[in-house]
């Protein structure tokens, strides 16, 4: 045990100087290692064959080669040493950190090659390594190691990068397993299984048992040649070689021909094929193969075996029919022999291949096909479960890539996934050997200031923004309305649309609260006058239910209206996307009331049928594309049509200007929305009829909060009042008029009661006390400080509320007081949940909304910051 532990601790010492190297210093050193490795890979070679009775010398050299020069050139240049990735836009660096001491397995069939990939690859990636060879390939495997380290500490490198057991033993290998910071794991089954029980990160590499199909679109002479190349090469050792063979049988007389010419003895005798089922396995245990067996030539094998062929026998083909667990010739041989299969179709070369990869799972197939003229079968190869899928490629030069293809990442590691058991799937390279640590730094994300195309104002705006038509080639327009807005002002909409000779069919069902079956059947309507146009003149609900229209009519596929209510945290990043609209038909809106902001903004209020809730819908794809804002549509709305809309608006410029999303862009918008309508409310509500300035900056007003709170989003005003509204009928308006006052103390409040600050990256601080103020100051309250701003912002918005004639408290809206605490629990849980919840500087816990609906029930008083 001291020697182990001595190993480790030289080890990690190691590590703490060379995990400080610079990337110009790693790279030289994993040159000269390279360099080392390669002048030795004859010596190696030998030494490996020497020891292990396994393989061809001439092949090992070739493996010893691409361990060495194939894996220097195509890592060389490879950043593996600090930073890797900046994006400072973005705040964020990525960057390469080694592992510590890697436990490395390696195997008797590939002793040398392995251990100099394996040593590369740490130095590349400022690992140190300890090694546990084959007791029987210890002599080659602690050569190739010593190779590599001396010609690295000569370039500069710490003395134990490189370390190994001397005599290996289960002990040791345990010891190096459960002692390392991550093992690589070569070998059989039950070594890689060990590893992954070893409570250390593991990257195992399961068996191989790959099948090859050869399909009759095949070049036959290639697949053939290929197929004896491969098995033939280091006489199979290789865990990627084919292992069994699965001909169409359309073709299988001509390839079992070939194969013959290319000196292949096919078994096909009964009594030799059990010679080879008797032979294979120690003690007939399946999985543990006879190493007398392993690597050895055709005829070494079939002396072994016990049968006779030719003396020009490079390749053994079994013929085989069972697929099944219980056939011995079905499981991985490494040698120079394998099973044949004759195969129905491509279907049943696919059926059998699944069923052989069973027992060597994830690892590597290859197929032999007319790519061009045979998409649809390669479609089902790639159903099968292993990481390497190879086409018209000899299996065992081909998996380990960067030889019959070049962009497979060269290694002698192959992971085989979770379907193998493994924790990884490819090709392993240096950088499964590193951590990546991120660097982020705290970034705002981009924001936006989304408007309609056109926006048109002032008095006598509607005819003069209608000649627009003209410009976009309308030919053919939906009017969406409701009876009684038709019947006030439809006609001027229709006088016009015939000065220009423009067709149009006026829908004029929208209810006050627009229901989704209302929607639907316009939309159908649109589809079938097949309308370039859609006017939504009105109050919210006509244009809310135009936009919906608009959106279903533009869809070109069905849309669910669920899908469009699902609630999102941040609207780039929403699971349900909306259709596009616009390359039907464009959208006009048309308000003749102040409140909603609806004709400026990407929302959409509906109420479904089947369950009587409504649904604020935000996408911006229902942006509309024109805003006609014309004063004199609103000189005859009455005194109940002019208060609660307004109050709507004024919340509408409160919420979007503490909002976590506010910005700069957003400010202006509510600031001088909230001005116009404090000041001149009152005024439009007492003389509407004849006021036209009152009536002008209380209708700019709403459309200026609707631009503001189209980009910055509202708060929890809105999600109580939508719910409150949903279950009891408040109106939407007079419902925000009752809650704004209790939602600014509670907001302003948020440092004071140690509240939670909501989310959102350009949100550093929580400021919704000073941003009160500061809207007190903008509208001209007094105060001495931030505190008595506030106060005097809440008896402003409860004093207007009154002078409107609006209710403070939902008790007085007869709200009955049982059926209000009957559904007090779920409408606070269903407001928390509202799509507005998410941009309100407090982050509100479900209590917080429950005692914000209660005292605005009963009107309680709001407490004083000033006293």
């Amino acid at each position: 045990m001291k020697e182990f532990e001595d190993l480790f601790k030289k080890a990690r010492e190691s590590f703490e100087e060379f995990s400080q190297f610079t990337q110009e210093k790693v790279d030289y050193i994993f040159k000269k290692a390279a360099l080392a490795a390669n002048e030795n890979r004859i010596h190696l070679a030998k030494l490996a064959k020497e020891e292990t009775k396994m393989g061809i010398i001439e092949d090992k050299i070739l493996k010893n080669h691409y361990a060495s020069e194939f894996i220097y050139n195509k890592y060389k240049d490879l950043k593996t040493v600090g930073t890797f990735y900046s994006n400072d836009p973005g705040g964020i660096d990525k960057v390469y950190e080694p592992i510590g001491v890697v436990g490395a397995v390696i195997p008797t069939t590939n002793p040398t090659s392995t251990a100099i990939f394996k040593c590369l690859l740490c130095i590349k990636t400022r690992n140190t390594i300890i090694i546990s060879p084959h007791p029987g390939a210890k002599k080659s495997t602690i050569e190739a190691a010593k190779i590599v380290l001396e010609a690295a500490v000569k370039a500069g490198a710490p003395k134990n990068i490189i370390g190994w057991i001397e005599n290996p033993s289960l002990e040791g290998t345990e010891y190096v397993m459960k002692n390392s910071d991550i093992i690589l794991a070569t070998g059989g089954p039950g070594m890689v299984k060990a590893a992954y029980s070893s409570g250390v990160p593991a990257i195992g590499v399961g068996a191989g048992n790959a099948p090859a199909i050869i399909d009759d679109s095949a070049d036959l002479e290639l697949a053939t040649s290929s197929i004896v190349q491969s098995n033939t090469f280091d006489n199979g050792v290789v865990c990627a070689t084919e292992n069994s063979v699965v001909v169409l049988e359309s073709v299988y007389d001509k390839v079992v021909s070939l194969f013959e010419k290319k000196n292949t003895y096919i078994v096909t005798k009964e009594e030799e094929k059990n010679k080879f089922r008797k032979a294979m396995f120690k003690e007939g245990k399946f999985g543990l193969l006879n190493s007398e067996l392993v690597g050895r030539s055709a005829l070494d094998v079939a002396k072994l075996v016990g049968i006779k062929v030719p003396e020009t026998t490079r390749f053994i083909l079994v013929e085989t029919e069972s697929t099944e667990y219980d056939e011995a010739l079905v499981h991985e041989k490494l040698s120079t022999y394998a099973s044949l299969y004759k195969a129905k179709d491509f279907d049943d070369a696919i059926k059998k291949s699944k069923n052989i990869l069973k027992l060597g799972p994830g690892h590597t197939a290859s197929l032999f096909i007319n790519r061009k003229s045979s998409i649809e079968k390669v479609e089902k190869f790639k159903t099968l479960n292993p990481g390497r899928l190879l086409i018209n490629s000899p299996s065992s030069l081909g998996g380990v890539g960067d030889m019959y293809n070049f962009m497979l990442e060269p290694s002698l590691t192959l992971g085989c996934g979770t379907k193998g058991g493994n924790s990884y799937s490819q090709n392993v390279t240096p950088l499964n050997l590193l951590n990546v640590k991120s660097l982020v730094e705290r970034r705002e994300n981009m924001q936006w200031l989304r408007l309609p195309e056109r926006i048109y104002h002032k008095f006598g705006s509607l005819e003069v923004a209608l000649e627009d038509l003209k410009d976009w080639n309308i030919k053919n327009v939906f009017i969406v309305t409701d009876k009684i807005i038709n019947q006030l002002y439809g006609k001027r909409v229709t006088s016009k649309l015939d000065d220009l000779n423009i067709k149009y069919t006026i829908f004029d069902d929208v209810e006050p609260n627009p229901m989704l079956s209302t929607t639907l059947r316009g939309s159908k309507m649109l589809e079938n006058i097949k309308a370039d146009a859609i006017i939504g003149i009105g109050g919210g609900s006509s244009m809310d239910a135009a936009k919906l229209m608009w959106l279903y009519y533009e869809s070109e596929e069905e849309v669910d209206f669920k899908d469009l209510a699902v609630t999102f945290a941040d609207i780039r990043k929403r699971i349900v996307r909306y259709p596009n609209t616009g390359r039907k038909a464009k959208m006009i809106c048309i308000p003749t009331t102040s409140g909603t902001g609806s004709e400026v903004t990407p929302f959409s209020v509906i109420t479904d049928d089947k369950d009587h809730k409504k649904y604020p819908l935000a996408d911006y794809s229902l942006t509309p594309n024109m805003a006609i804002i014309d004063p004199s549509l609103t000189m005859t709305v009455p005194k109940g049509a002019t208060n609660a809309p307004a109050l709507d608006a004024l919340t509408h410029c409160l919420e979007s200007y503490v909002s976590v999303m506010a910005t700069e862009y957003t400010d202006s918008y509510a600031l001088q929305g909230a001005k116009n309508i404090i000041e001149y409310l009152p005024r439009a509500y007492k003389d509407g009829a004849t006021d036209k300035e009152a009536r002008e900056k209380v209708m700019n007003g709403a459309a200026f909060a609707g631009l503001s709170f189209a980009n910055a989003f509202l708060g929890i005003v809105h999600s109580l009042s939508h719910k409150i509204g949903g279950y009891h009928n408040v109106i939407h308006g007079a419902a925000n008029a009752i809650l704004l006052p209790y939602v600014i103390r509670y907001n302003a409040a948020c440092v004071l009661e140690g509240g939670k600050q909501g989310y959102f990256s350009q949100y550093e601080t929580q400021n919704s006390m000073e941003k009160y103020a500061s809207l007190a100051k903008f509208i001209g309250l007094k105060g001495k400080s931030d505190e008595e701003l506030v106060d005097a912002l809440i008896d402003k918005v409860r004093a207007l509320t009154k002078e409107v004639e609006l209710k403070t408290n939902f008790k007085d809206y007869g709200v009955d007081e049982k059926a209000f605490l009957n559904t007090l629990d779920k409408m606070s849980e269903d407001a928390f949940d509202d799509q507005c919840t998410g941009a309100n500087p407090r982050y509100p816990l479900i209590e917080d909304i429950k005692q914000l609906y209660m005292d605005a029930y009963y009107g309680k008083d709001i407490k004083k910051f000033s006293k």
